[in-house]
């Protein structure tokens, strides 16, 4: 393949749901021939109160480890394939081929619990991209299927949160430059250097597509879902949030880590370092602009491109009289915090306090307890509490930088919506401004910076 020629296409879940979404992703790899890479998710939900098949798998295997069948989660896992399979009017081997697969995984050695998880976890990208590869076929498309393991994508021996090892792009770029037809991958999933199966963290397809589009060079590499684009708020919190045509890697990161998920945060990582544009587009409504990604776009200043947000969040607040002056302390607390498996977000300080910012989802009460205690016995804290349900929202915008007054008019418009700032913080880059706000006053929130910022006549 030569460079800079090809494109990469990912397929998210909800766009190979059902066989008329299949057809649609056949109709589009079909209109341009240089699409070459097709990397597929596992089938999606179908309906709001539907069950993702990547879902019913993780049942499966969790059900096994405890010692039970797993027979109805089995079974409707199997029929939801053969239930695709007839209504695109496939083989019914390939059915049989699914059925057969899933029993010799089931029946895998069960010792180590993550392991057997991600053996599982993976056949839901497996069997849809052998599927895949059969409709394209059925269409008149030149395609097959290519696993991870011909086609030589080694990670780590990390299950549930496996890394990309270096030599794999040479691999990838070798094998996929030999190949002349359209080539259907399997995302999610890749091989250990020992040939064991394990998972990237969810949401890995991305991962995977950023990765295939590094290794080829890709001209483009579009993500395909079911939004026609990124929008500058999210919709259900502003509901005219207006579409973003363009914004940088660097926005876009800033934007997937507050909560803007159309895709994984972490897989623009290979296409940043390979200068590959993203293309974000709707699987049903091909024929919209969508959102493109790039490595840089004009701008004018004091411009914001979005505004993002994400609840979940506590701040352990520690308080100590002259904690400035004591050499070391910050190093111990985040020790503490270390010990107990955790990962900070931010750390605002104080002359005598200081405030750590985690994910609430990775604490247990007996976590909290044990913290708050060894912050009053070992670093003799005058006070020391987690205070919950924090929201944090982060303005992002190439044009903010080396423009006087952004602080001034966010912190206007939040005063104006009566919302109490809990914490603030600016990136050295100045394209990005983090507020911490109650859960609460989340909405109320993003609606007025949206409006201070992307109203008419702003």
């Amino acid at each position: 393949m030569k460079k800079r020629t090809i494109k990469v296409a990912k397929f998210g879940g909800t766009s190979l749901a059902n066989a008329v979404q299949i057809r649609k992703v056949c109709a589009i790899v079909k209109s341009d021939p240089s699409r070459r890479v097709v990397v597929v998710s596992a089938p999606g939900k179908r309906s709001s109160d539907d069950v993702k098949i990547t879902d019913r798998l993780i049942a499966l295997a969790r059900t096994r480890l405890e010692g039970g069948s797993g027979d109805a989660e089995r079974a409707a896992i199997l029929e939801r394939y053969e239930e695709i399979i007839r209504d695109l009017g496939l083989s019914k081997t390939l059915g049989e081929e699914i059925a057969g697969d899933l029993e010799r995984r089931l029946a895998a050695d069960r010792k180590e619990a993550a392991t057997y998880l991600d053996l599982l976890k993976a056949a839901g990208e497996d069997y849809c991209a052998r599927l895949v590869a059969q409709a394209l076929l059925r269409e008149g498309v030149p395609a097959r299927y290519l696993g991870p393991e011909e086609a030589g994508l080694l990670l780590s021996d990390e299950p549930g949160n496996a890394q990309v090892l270096p030599e794999s792009y040479s691999r990838l770029a070798r094998v996929l430059g030999s190949i002349r037809e359209t080539v259907v991958f399997p995302g999610f999933f890749g091989l250990t250097p020992t040939g064991r199966i394990v998972t990237f963290p969810r949401g890995g397809s991305d991962i995977t597509g950023a990765i295939l589009a590094s290794a080829v060079q890709a001209a483009e590499y579009e993500n395909f879902t079911d939004v026609d684009s990124v929008f500058a708020a999210d919709p259900r919190l502003v509901p005219e949030a207006r579409p973003i045509e363009l914004l940088t890697y660097r926005e876009m990161r800033e934007l997937a880590y507050a909560g803007f998920g159309v895709f994984h945060e972490e897989a623009i990582i290979p296409a940043v370092q390979a200068r590959i544009p993203i293309h974000i587009r709707n699987t049903n409504r091909p024929e919209a602009p969508g959102s493109r990604v790039v490595p840089e776009r004009p701008y004018t200043a004091g411009a914001v491109v979005g505004i993002a947000s994400s609840d979940g969040f506590c701040t352990l607040f520690v308080d100590k009289y002259l904690m400035n002056r004591e050499v070391g302390f910050g190093r111990r607390l985040l020790q503490i915090i270390e010990e107990e498996g955790l990962s900070y977000e931010h750390m605002p300080s104080g002359i005598d306090n200081l405030s750590v910012v985690l994910r609430e989802e990775q604490l247990t009460e007996a976590m909290k307890a044990r913290i708050l205690e060894r912050c009053r016995s070992e670093l003799k804290a005058e006070d020391a509490e987690f205070e919950p349900g924090l929201c944090l929202i982060m303005i992002v915008g190439e044009g903010m930088r080396y423009t006087v007054g952004m602080a001034a008019r966010a912190t206007s418009a939040l005063a104006r919506a009566g919302v109490n700032i809990e914490m603030m913080n600016q990136g050295a880059s100045e394209i990005s401004m983090m507020f911490g706000v109650k859960s609460v006053d989340r909405k109320r929130a993003v609606r007025a910076l949206y409006d201070e910022f992307f109203s008419a006549g702003t």
